[in-house]
């Protein structure tokens, strides 16, 4: 069986679209990297060259960029999401 991929997520504490995306992921048992940008602005560079965007969530799935908490939804909705972290 192969190893799941890798995803990543980068928000912060308070944004509720960070928190979806976390619960979404945690209901459908996806190990996750958490990355908290707020007060690390190595953190937040990183996220921006990462995905091109400032507003948080952004979403990973390997190095496929997923996009944004209604993005990770219409993927999980699709079932394109278990798709994609099958790959």
């Amino acid at each position: 069986m192969s190893k799941p991929r890798k995803v990543t997520v980068y928000g912060n504490t308070t944004c509720g679209y960070c928190g979806a995306a976390r619960m979404l992921l945690t209901k459908k048992a996806v190990d996750f990297e958490d990355i908290i940008i707020t007060d690390d602005p190595l953190k937040q560079k990183e996220m921006q060259e990462r995905s091109g965007a400032h507003s948080v969530p952004q979403i990973f799935v390997g190095d496929t960029h997923v996009g944004g908490f209604e993005e990770l939804f219409a993927l999980d909705k699709s079932g394109e999401l278990d798709e994609l972290l099958a790959r």
